[in-house]
């Protein structure tokens, strides 16, 4: 579907151009006043306008974008015509009617190579959207038209699976795939890796509006996308040079908006032209046939392991995401719905809070196993059902645990899976993309069909003699003034939207008389700290003529009163079906919100209380490193990474020698401030990378990633040398010097094991033969 444009404020008329006229006299009907969306179908009468597309380096066009027009009339505006579509359940046949006037009108005026055309296609449509209809017009197309499909993350929420596999269908066609609107939404940055497009658009607000951590955060993703895959990056709405510089500035080498020309049936003949080169296309994803743990490139090393440490994996990539926070995807599969237990959807309904898109699949889970989380409806013979996937991909991580159960027939928490940890961004897109593929759309509500809403509305219509009109008038203006909801209409066929009715319950909400009111914007009643994401919602959905629901902090009264409003909005429409009207109901919900909002204190503080708790298992209160459990996790996670980059890792186990001696004889206190003044000491003189941690008692153990497999073990060795030098250095406890030493042993991958067991076990061997080899070195001297 060709696009509907948007400026500064929302949907724009583009002029004189852009206006519905008729040649009938104020106040009469004129045939074009009468036109229905089912004329349109049936005549086939939408025409497409072409905007520019400029590369900001050159000042050369390099594509247009194709925006619908109906007829004359009241679908002239794009917002009409596809409100009326949606309302008919006829937004497919209108999607393919504007798509192939897109087309047709590109080739006509000559918008061939080097140029580009955009297109879009709506996404409430993809299913039913006659992809071999694309294949169709491809084929018939000239070679010269050259086509980049725009899609939106409207879809992603709701039917992923479908929109993937669209994406892939469009990229079989030979076009190039652009991801609109990115920013308006968290969800388009958090399946930007999945999607691969070839060009990134930034949603208009980017560069229009005020920047904040917000546009930070997805200027900082999106520019690591595009450095990482050559996609370009496309800034809508410039009108001016202050956005042009923002544009520059968010890293856009492509620019769209008014300040390069407002949309016109042809090409804009004052610029120069240029081809726009994508970047080459990745290699294609996996489909629903290929399982996670098969995406795995050949020649990966594989561990083997119990469940038990499976789960440890998958909890840390977990927690990992939820820090990840909206951008992220975590995708995860679990054999059978048995194996998502109790504390399992306890963490999964905090990941659906707190990341961008969760899925869980296994045999036995539904399509939504939980409010948030979506699922599938494994085949019988789908490999998934036997693995153990946990993926987790953002603009910045990607991280996958993809395990295949080898059949143990023993406890469920010692049976033995095959399975590597990567790091590796493709491999892990490739599996998260071969799990997304697999989910459930999720249901919609369909529009009612022509036939059916007319017997519908038929059988329930009451007759229109049965009350007289002016009576039905007075009772809804009896109904609408005696209602305890605030009730507002606004009149949009009016300069500035004015309110022209409130009721009394109205009035003692925003504190001011209908006679201080009526004829004034809402907006007199927003707070400085009112939600502009909120605001701009609201205005997206009048410019689309849709319903919206939000709650936004008003002000009441003339002491400008803080109050949380839960505001309704429904659109009114004449005779033709246009809007003319909002009606909104209004409610005030502060105690509500104002509850919310000390529970979600309370849950912060639980999560931090939780957040210690975890700390303190994983940490020694002594010295604040972390302890036996925590380094065997970071190790085992070191020992997959060197595995993947051919290095080594060496493990050094140290003794102190003395502090027995010195604990006996200066007491526990004294003891603690040696060992917290060795830990320091170690700490000092390792890399950053290095890890450290306290055993108990006077043991300590250091893991050494990045190790040049040839030289790793003299690396350590020299290590251990350092370490041992620091702790004879003399410590200053009680106003006496103390002297302790270190015996060191230390185990180097691969001549002394691939695992943390067999490492830990050969460093403590060897540790002990130094301290014996000490002992004796004191009896014989």
């Amino acid at each position: 579907m060709p696009k509907r444009e948007l400026g500064a404020t929302g949907l724009q008329t583009h002029g004189d151009a852009e206006v519905a006229t008729t040649d009938g006299a104020p106040g009469s009907m004129s045939d074009t006043d009468r036109t229905t969306i089912d004329d349109v179908l049936a005549e086939g009468s939408v025409t497409s306008v072409f905007q520019p597309i400029v590369d900001l380096d050159s000042g050369r066009v390099v594509a247009y974008e194709a925006l619908a027009r109906g007829p004359q009339g009241p679908l002239h505006r794009p917002d009409d015509l596809f409100a009326a579509a949606r309302a008919a359940g006829r937004l497919a046949e209108l999607d393919a009617l504007c798509r192939s006037a897109a087309f047709q009108a590109a080739v006509t005026q000559g918008l061939l190579a080097p140029l580009t055309v955009f297109v879009n296609v709506e996404p409430e449509v993809l299913d039913s959207a006659p992809l071999a209809d694309l294949l169709a017009i491809a084929e018939a197309a000239p070679a010269e038209l050259r086509i980049v499909v725009e899609i939106t993350e409207r879809a992603l929420a709701t039917r992923p699976a479908e929109l993937l596999q669209t994406v892939q269908r469009i990229r079989e066609i030979g076009w190039g795939l652009a991801l609109d609107d990115v920013g308006a939404d968290s969800m388009s940055l958090a399946f930007m890796p999945l999607l691969r497009p070839d060009v990134v658009k930034l949603d208009l607000r980017l560069v229009q509006e005020r920047p904040g951590p917000e546009v930070a955060e997805i200027m900082n993703a999106v520019n690591a996308y595009a450095e990482r895959t050559g996609a370009l990056v496309l800034a809508e709405g410039i009108e001016t040079e202050e956005h042009l510089v923002k544009a520059l500035a968010l890293g856009a080498t492509l620019g769209q908006g008014w300040m390069f020309g407002r949309p016109q049936p042809g090409p804009a003949t004052q610029f120069a032209t240029a081809e726009l080169v994508l970047p080459p296309v990745a290699a294609d994803p996996p489909g629903v046939d290929v399982s996670p743990f098969a995406c795995l490139p050949p020649g990966t090393v594989l561990r083997r392991s119990p469940k038990l440490l499976l789960i440890e994996l998958s909890k840390q990539l977990e927690r990992h995401a939820m820090r990840l926070g909206e951008t992220c995807v975590i995708a995860s599969t679990f054999q059978d719905a048995r194996h998502f237990t109790p504390s399992t959807v306890e963490r999964y309904r905090e990941l659906a809070a707190r990341t961008g898109f969760v899925c869980a699949l296994g045999d036995g889970l539904s399509a939504e196993p939980l409010p948030g989380v979506r699922g599938a409806t494994l085949a019988a013979t789908d490999e998934v059902r036997g693995e153990w996937d946990v993926t987790v991909i953002s603009p910045h991580f990607s991280a996958a645990l993809l395990a295949r159960d080898l059949g143990d027939d023993g406890p469920d928490m010692e049976r033995v899976f095959e399975f590597a940890l990567t790091y590796d961004r493709v491999t892990v897109a490739r599996a998260t993309h071969a799990l997304v593929s697999r989910v459930a759309a999720r249901e919609t509500r369909q529009p009612v069909a022509p036939e059916s809403r007319a017997t519908a509305t038929t059988a329930a219509r009451v007759p229109e003699t049965a009350v007289p009109t002016a009576a039905v008038e007075g009772l809804l203006h009896r109904a609408l003034a005696a209602t305890t909801s605030g009730v507002v209409i606004v009149d949009l066929t009016l300069p500035d939207q004015p309110m022209v009715f409130v009721n009394r319950a109205f009035e003692e909400l925003a504190g001011f008389t209908r006679e201080q009111v009526l004829g004034r914007n809402c907006r007199f009643l927003q707070a400085p700290d009112t939600d502009l994401a909120a605001v701009a919602r609201i205005r997206e959905a009048i410019a689309a003529g849709r319903e919206c629901r939000e709650t936004l902090l008003n002000l009441r009264g003339p002491e400008r009163t803080p109050w949380w409003n839960e505001l309704h909005l429904a659109p009114v429409t004449d005779a033709t079906g246009r809007v003319v009207q909002y009606i909104g109901v209004q409610n005030d919900v502060t105690a509500r919100v104002e509850a919310e909002r000390r529970l979600t204190r309370e849950q912060d503080r639980t999560r931090q209380y939780l957040a210690r708790i975890e700390e303190l298992a994983y940490t020694d209160p002594l010295t604040g490193l972390p302890n036996r459990r925590r380094l065997q996790e970071q190790v085992e996670l070191a020992l997959w990474e060197a595995s993947a980059s051919s290095t080594a890792v060496g493990l050094l186990f140290v003794d102190l020698d003395g502090f027995k001696a010195v604990n006996d004889r200066l007491g526990h206190a004294a003891g603690d401030e040696l060992l917290v003044t060795v830990s320091q000491r170690l700490r000092a003189r390792l890399r950053r990378s290095d890890l450290l941690a306290r055993l108990g008692g006077d043991e300590f153990l250091v893991a050494l990633p990045g190790l040049d497999p040839v030289q790793g073990a003299a690396e350590a060795d020299r290590v251990a040398e350092v370490l041992a030098h620091a702790v004879q250095a003399p410590i200053d406890l009680r106003g006496e010097a103390i002297v302790v030493g270190a015996s060191i042993g230390r185990a180097v991958t691969p001549d002394d094991g691939c695992d943390f067991a067999t490492l830990l076990h050969t460093a403590d061997q060897r540790m002990y033969a130094v301290k014996q080899q000490l002992c004796r070195r004191a009896l014989t001297g």
